[in-house]
């Protein structure tokens, strides 16, 4: 079932953010992003129902990742393919826990390479969790302020990425409310 949209918002010509509300695994996007851990232990949260619906071989190529380049960092994303999810990719991001330090530049970090990825891979649409918001116990109104502000100045930046849409995706509605209200408190101040 297709998500449904809350906001659109042009962060540059030629470059949307959507802010959605449903289930990432069902997005029709070139590449979802996982929550995941550094060695990609599909265990719990979104990772374990990108698996569930993607299937086994998304936790096979994940181990196959990380035997040939070893933990996942926030700032370097690894990807597998999005198995029988719409998507082709999926981008597996590591976000950090609540409380081990340089938390805000980690999840910017972990957008940021995400974003990178899908630029390397010539990707035009991703969709992203609220990552590090679930069981890492990120704030969920701070994390919803550094997505949106590292989203704006990503394509500030990037002017000529092939990224056409950014969605955020969010599962639960009081989540949704604090990302509609951090995007309107950051782009409002333009």
């Amino acid at each position: 079932m297709e998500s449904t949209l809350h906001q659109s918002i042009t962060l540059s010509p030629g470059h949307l953010l959507e802010i959605r509300q449903g289930d990432i695994t069902e997005e029709t996007v070139d590449a979802i992003v996982n929550a995941a851990n550094s060695h990609l232990l599909h265990g719990g949260g979104v990772a374990a129902a990108i698996v569930r619906r993607g299937g086994w071989t998304i936790q096979q190529e994940s181990d196959a990742w990380v035997k040939a380049h070893g933990p996942v960092s926030n700032a370097e994303p690894a990807y597998t393919s999005g198995g029988g999810m719409p998507c082709k990719y999926v981008i597996h991001a590591v976000g950090p826990i609540w409380g081990e330090g340089d938390e805000d530049a980690k999840l910017t970090a972990a957008i940021e390479g995400s974003l990178r990825l899908a630029e390397k891979l010539g990707l035009k649409s991703i969709a992203f969790p609220a990552i590090s918001t679930g069981i890492y116990n990120f704030p969920t109104q701070r994390a919803a302020r550094i997505f949106i502000q590292a989203f704006r100045n990503y394509f500030t930046g990037h002017a000529a990425t092939p990224i056409e849409l950014v969605r955020v995706v969010l599962y639960d509605a009081p989540t949704l409310n604090l990302f509609l209200v951090a995007a309107k408190d950051t782009f409002s101040e333009s």
